[in-house]
């Protein structure tokens, strides 16, 4: 008969000289230095480099070049435009994600993948496909014309666009926080005798309210930047169709550089206010509590306090 060997479990030493998520402080330095450099290059720099430019005139040509009238249409028609966008955007990405995210229907797959189309949609073609729509020889321009109704090269059409290219933001914030929460605390309310407004507003809106705020200030960052889609439907008429950015284009190819920079200025002003909207939005939301699992006592102290209606 054959000896059976047995090989008797060899242990197995693992020396750990440093935390896996830690790195050598030459790495981290090497790290940190490439990171500051690609921000010094590509967002500090030219950021410096606009304000610079606007103030090379003194405050005086800055002011100039600001009071111009088609400049202060332009900065009215930008924030007239994210005004009405942003609201509507607002409306949709709640009802959105509320339906993606607390229901399941027919279509719900297929509504996800169309709130997505303007990101792989470039901007200049869905312009063109307002032309093609609204415009003098597209679908709906014999109508619109017989009723005296303009679209395209007119604040309806910068509008369209704009509510377009940023009706995602919104709605991509808030859905997949919709979906992680489930549907347990809604289904505690409506037991409790809860109305749908009472439930949407005294338990899905709180939940969510961060994300939404933040959709809020990335929606109103791209109505305010849009160029592409708002310069194929605009006409680029000056003091009446020229949102910022356009009218900071125009008056760069005229070789106007002391407004064109004085525009940028404004527009980059606006930007960094959104941006430190948006870092204070993380900053809070990162102090605010988790939400807590669905409490029948907790939800129904709040639901007594709003009359059902």
């Amino acid at each position: 008969m054959a000896a059976t060997v047995q090989s008797r479990p060899r242990k197995v030493s693992i020396r750990v000289d440093r935390p896996a998520a830690r790195e050598r402080r030459a790495v981290r330095r090497l790290l940190i230095g490439v990171s500051l450099a690609f921000l010094a290059t590509f967002l500090f720099l030219p950021l410096a480099a606009i304000f610079a430019e606007a103030l090379r005139g003194g405050t005086k040509a800055w002011i100039v070049g600001l009071a111009d009238p088609a400049a202060w249409s332009a900065v009215k028609l930008t924030l007239l435009v994210a005004s009405i966008a942003v609201p509507l955007n607002l409306v949709f990405g709640l009802a959105a994600s509320w339906a993606i995210g607390k229901f399941d229907f027919i279509g719900r797959n297929l509504l996800l993948t169309l709130i997505d189309l303007p990101f792989a949609v470039s901007p200049v073609i869905s312009g063109l496909v307002y032309v093609l729509l609204y415009g003098a020889h597209g679908w709906f321009g014999p109508w619109l014309q017989s009723e005296n109704i303009q679209i395209i090269f007119a604040v309806p059409g910068i509008v369209l666009a704009t509510i377009f290219v940023t009706f995602p933001f919104v709605a991509r914030e808030v859905i997949p926080l919709m979906q992680e929460q489930g549907t347990e605390e809604e289904e505690a309310a409506i037991t409790l005798g809860a109305s749908g407004w009472q439930t949407f507003r005294r338990v899905t809106l709180p939940n969510v309210k961060w994300a939404l705020l933040y959709g809020v200030i990335l929606c109103n960052a791209r109505a305010i930047g849009e160029f592409g889609a708002v310069s194929v439907v605009s006409g680029h008429i000056r003091g009446r169709t020229n949102t910022m950015p356009l009218h900071i284009e125009i008056l760069y190819n005229e070789y106007n550089f002391a407004a064109a920079f004085a525009v940028s200025s404004v527009l980059a002003l606006l930007a960094l206010v959104t941006l430190a909207a948006k870092a204070a939005v993380e900053r809070y939301s990162l102090r605010a509590p988790e939400s807590a699992p669905a409490d029948p006592i907790l939800i129904a102290s709040n639901l007594s306090e709003e009359p059902a209606l």
